[in-house]
């Protein structure tokens, strides 16, 4: 008797899921380094027995749930690794879906949900300061349990599917690595000893940084760029660079655009198009938004100011 192969669903790969789910995705993210987000919006339906390349997470948003007491939830089943659970599925719920284990579900309604695609590794990247690489194994968990960090994550990947706001690099960045460390500590078999870095972020490294930021402002900077300058992960750059400033570097380069532009709406003749380009803005009106928002008032009040 021949064996029958297990499909492996990659998410490397352009509509991976598609040959396994009754409808393909309505959003997916592209060129996401070690990470991808698809959003789904499905029938009830069962999914055949497959495995995964990279390290998943699914959160359900139920679009018809059942009431169970004060608590809405969708039914179904899971095989995790070859045990089998039946889930609550409350809307948020999570479960997580380690690369290379066998895995199968159905849902027993209509469904709206999303699937987070981590590469492994990623974990090895950014674990490498304080767990043995060889020794991240995540723990297969079942969707009966939120976890709200990793639901907050999916609210801003799909907003930024949906969008097209300033500095989506650097904000992908910061969360690859803020999952990458929250799977670590709380879904990883060995758990990792951190390291404090009590001396900081030191105010030369500060300046290097700085000036690095401000000779590329009208790039898209990405965090992995600037914690190279201070020889660090990018999950420690990014916790003592907050740690020091107050705010993230997301936050600070943003700021720095604002000052920039303001100065050149002040000192020179270029259009608001022109110095939307030059300080790394997407578009004139990409700039409108965020400089409304941190100054009060529209480039074009300013001038008129």
């Amino acid at each position: 008797m021949s064996v029958q192969k297990v499909p492996v669903i990659d998410y490397r790969q352009a509509n991976a899921a598609n040959s396994l789910l009754p409808k393909p995705s309505i959003l997916s993210s592209s060129g996401w380094s070690h990470l991808h987000l698809e959003v789904y919006q499905q029938p009830k339906f069962e999914i055949a027995e497959h495995q995964h390349t990279m390290h998943v997470i699914a959160c359900g948003l139920p679009d018809s749930p059942e009431e169970v007491g004060d608590n809405k939830i969708a039914l179904g089943e899971r095989w995790l690794d070859g045990k089998l659970e039946r889930e609550r599925r409350r809307t948020g719920d999570i479960a997580v879906i380690p690369a290379g284990i066998s895995h199968r579900c159905n849902w027993t309604t209509c469904v709206e949900f999303m699937v987070l695609a981590i590469e492994p590794a990623l974990l090895r990247q950014v674990g490498q300061d304080f767990v043995n690489p060889d020794r991240i194994e995540l723990i297969p968990r079942f969707m009966s349990q939120q976890d709200v960090l990793i639901q907050g994550i999916f609210s801003t990947l799909r907003e930024e599917l949906e969008s097209d706001k300033i500095g989506g690099d650097l904000l992908i960045d910061s969360f690859k690595t803020t999952i990458a460390i929250h799977l670590l500590r709380n879904y990883c078999t060995t758990q990792p000893k951190l390291s404090s870095y009590s001396d900081g972020l030191s105010q030369a490294i500060l300046k290097q940084v700085a000036e690095y930021i401000h000779e590329h402002l009208h790039q898209d900077l990405k965090l992995v760029e600037l914690s190279a300058i201070a020889q660090l992960s990018p999950y420690h750059f990014l916790r003592l660079f907050k740690q020091r400033m107050g705010i993230t570097p997301h936050q600070y380069i943003l700021q720095r655009r604002i000052e920039k532009a303001k100065h050149l709406l002040k000192h020179t003749d270029l259009s608001i198009a022109e110095i939307a380009m030059r300080t790394g803005f997407c578009d004139q009106s990409h700039l409108t938004r965020c400089f409304k928002r941190m100054v009060g008032m529209t480039p074009k009040q300013l001038l008129q100011d």
